[in-house]
């Protein structure tokens, strides 16, 4: 038996899974005859997946869970079956920002805490100077963009809220809205940032793999009553999926498939192999070695965690996007599916976690963890100015971060 499904995609680096998965034959091999559908932006492959036009999508991390609360514009219930692996952001500021920001100590290597110190003493002297805010881009209000972006911030002694403006445009327009002076900086996925430093117009100041080390980003999302009705076929899609993220963690692949996915890009093979081998070219000439910047395989990468889920509704809460309750948050929890992704992947003999949610920030290094079948590694997983999520103390997070940036500084 065939199953057809249409699934809409963003041309991103992380869209990789579904791409090698039609590309390579994994979902061919599964019985999946895969249609892939390509979007310019994250509102309209929202709205056409509630619509019924496709029945799965490449997606923000938040994005289902804003649909489950009710926050998108059509109704929808979604639900997450799969990540689609970790990391793959960065923040990218304009040449003159960087050069300001390098005067207040700045340094070329990536690091949050000093670059985050810088920034804030920039916009103070603006602020004093009686200069406009600083204007940052993110892909959308429901993203694991904006709220890396404003977690960061907001660690190192900003209000995101008040000392900068943060506008929502898609990810391909950030490079050339920073050459025309538009936005000031912008956090996307990639190959965007490495397209605004190859085109001169920018500098990488911070990756979202050293805000929060192996954190979520893009998920699969299913519409709901096509995944109930239809578990044979999710489970074949899920499959095919895995298959895929092995490929893709294979670094004697990486050539291919950044040819693959810079067809589907439209861009160069050469603005996306620095983040597939964790080369990152932070400036001219400058590289940085940042390993688990895309993660698509390693540390459960795929296992849609609930403790994500409750961290992204943690900060939907914390910037005034829903009102906080116990409905809320089990509509939020509910959203992320490690059942299915059990059900999917067991014949496989994969390595299953033995929870569905963890204390997030809690390894500082690679570390077994209870599994069945195979042993399964975890980690590093801080956050960069040292905090921790427990999902089990949701309440007591949060009003550790009421208000618009934390009472404590990185």
């Amino acid at each position: 038996m065939t199953h057809r499904i249409a699934a809409g995609f963003l041309p991103l680096l992380d869209s990789a899974l579904l791409v090698t998965a039609q590309a390579r034959g994994f979902a061919a091999a599964e019985g999946v005859d895969l249609l892939l559908l390509p979007e310019t932006s994250w509102a309209t492959l929202r709205d056409r997946l509630a619509v019924g036009q496709m029945q799965v999508a490449h997606m923000l991390g938040p994005l289902p869970i804003a649909g489950n609360l009710g926050l998108w514009p059509l109704p929808a219930r979604t639900v997450v079956p799969m990540a689609l692996g970790l990391g793959g952001n960065a923040v990218t500021v304009s040449n003159a920002l960087w050069t300001l920001m390098a005067r207040e100590g700045a340094t070329p290597d990536l690091a949050p805490a000093p670059n985050g110190r810088a920034l804030r003493a920039v916009v103070a002297r603006r602020a004093r100077d009686g200069w406009a805010r600083l204007r940052f881009g993110v892909v959308h209000p429901h993203s694991g963009h904006n709220y890396e972006l404003r977690y960061w911030l907001a660690a190192c002694g900003l209000d995101p809220s008040r000392d900068v403006e943060i506008a929502v445009l898609p990810p391909s327009f950030m490079p050339e809205a920073l050459v025309a002076g538009t936005l000031d900086g912008f956090c996307a996925g990639e190959p965007w940032n490495t397209a605004a430093v190859l085109r001169g117009a920018g500098r990488i100041a911070t990756v979202k793999a050293a805000i929060w080390r192996n954190s979520p980003e893009k998920v699969l999302a299913a519409e709901a009553t096509w995944a109930d009705r239809n578990p044979e076929a999710l489970d074949a899609l899920l499959r095919a999926l895995h298959r895929a993220s092995l490929w893709c963690a294979e670094p004697a692949n990486q050539a291919e498939l950044a040819a693959l996915l810079a067809e589907r890009i439209g861009c160069p093979p050469d603005w996306l192999r620095p983040a597939l081998a964790g080369e990152i070219l932070a400036g001219p000439g400058l590289t940085t070695r940042v390993p688990d910047f895309f993660v698509p395989q390693a540390s459960a990468a795929t296992f849609p965690w609930k403790s994500h889920a409750l961290w992204f509704y943690s900060q939907m809460v914390r910037w005034g996007q829903v009102v906080p309750g116990p409905e809320a948050a089990a509509a939020a929890r509910e959203s992320y599916r490690p059942d299915l992704w059990r059900r999917a992947l067991r014949p496989l003999g994969v390595a299953q976690p033995a929870a569905n949610a963890k204390v997030e920030g809690a390894l500082d290094r690679p570390t077994p963890v209870g599994s069945t079948g195979p042993s399964l590694v975890l980690g590093p997983d801080g956050f960069f100015d040292g905090q921790r999520f427990d999902p089990d103390s949701l309440d007591a997070y949060i009003a550790t971060q009421a208000g618009s940036s934390t009472a404590h500084e990185a």
